[in-house]
């Protein structure tokens, strides 16, 4: 079938590291994206968050909506099953979202969120704000999202939950989720933790190494660092639960007009060279930027 783009989004983390050539050769086969082409580290048409419109296709899929995890590009041929419908309450701008939230989905299932949780996440990004929205959606769930741009508390208050900088962050939290990509937010992640709290780790770092405290009061304390990773299924969910149902739930939950605030941009696909370049080396305070197609 045929798609023709009408948006696609900047996974600016990722798609930043895979710009200035910091995927690690051990991970070149595992970070492929599904429709990639070229190899690591360069030159790779990269991407994994296009929005556009069938235009040839089955007769149930010709003029409609589809998400796909394919690279920015004008118009791409794939199989019917690789796209997802998009909901007719989602406009179709927003729903370059969809990778990210899905993303999100998955680390607020690894991190087992109950009822009545502290929770704080660190690193106001995209994929870290949707978590804090997620979690704020349990109920009971205590939230606080913690970043050292003092201009995220905007974000924070759009999506209803509590802001933090490193120096005000609560301590004693039941699980902390770690997206800020940073050495510095790792380790406060430890810091702010509770006793046998876990802290979730959903930062990818690419070749750089990082170096905690797990010395101190780490073993004391009993913490639990795990990883997410959204290549697979949590595992507590493996079982009823796919990839497809998965992206089919964040897809939904786009109809909240409140996401709207993590879209921080928009240029025209003929800038893209310059908008990437621009991003990889200084993102400022862009969250998620949309690549719009004439």
């Amino acid at each position: 079938m045929e798609v023709r783009a009408l948006f696609s989004g900047i996974s600016r983390g990722t798609e930043a590291l895979v710009f200035n050539g910091r995927v690690p050769v051990s991970e070149y086969a595992r970070m492929r994206a599904p429709f990639q082409t070229g190899d690591f580290p360069a030159p790779v048409k990269y991407g994994y968050a296009s929005v556009g419109r069938v235009e040839r296709g089955p007769g149930d899929l010709e003029g409609r909506v589809v998400f796909a995890l394919h690279p920015h590009q004008t118009r791409y041929v794939v199989p019917a099953s690789a796209v997802h419908l998009v909901p007719d309450a989602v406009p179709p701008a927003r729903a370059v979202l969809a990778a990210n939230l899905e993303t999100a989905i998955n680390g607020v299932w690894d991190a087992d969120l109950h009822a009545g949780d502290r929770v704080t996440v660190i690193g106001a990004g995209t994929v870290g704000s949707l978590v804090a929205w997620l979690a704020a959606r349990i109920p009971g769930c205590q939230v606080e999202l913690v970043d050292i741009n003092p201009r995220r508390v905007a974000i924070a208050r759009a999506l209803g939950v509590s802001f933090a900088d490193a120096e005000t962050a609560s301590m004693d939290a039941d699980v902390v989720i770690h997206a800020s990509g940073s050495e510095a937010g790792l380790e406060l992640a430890l810091a702010v933790a509770g006793f046998e709290g876990t802290i979730v780790e959903m930062s990818w770092f690419g070749d750089r190494r990082v170096s905690l405290p797990l010395g101190q009061a780490f073993h004391a304390r009993r913490l639990t660092i795990k990883s997410s990773q959204v290549g697979h299924v949590a595992r507590r969910r493996r079982s009823r639960w796919d990839t497809r149902r998965r992206m089919a739930l964040a897809l939904t939950l786009l109809a909240d007009e409140r996401l709207e605030v993590l879209i921080t941009g928009e240029s025209d696909f003929e800038a893209m060279p310059e908008v990437m370049a621009r991003l990889a080396a200084t993102p400022g305070d862009t969250l998620c930027h949309r690549i719009r197609y004439s």
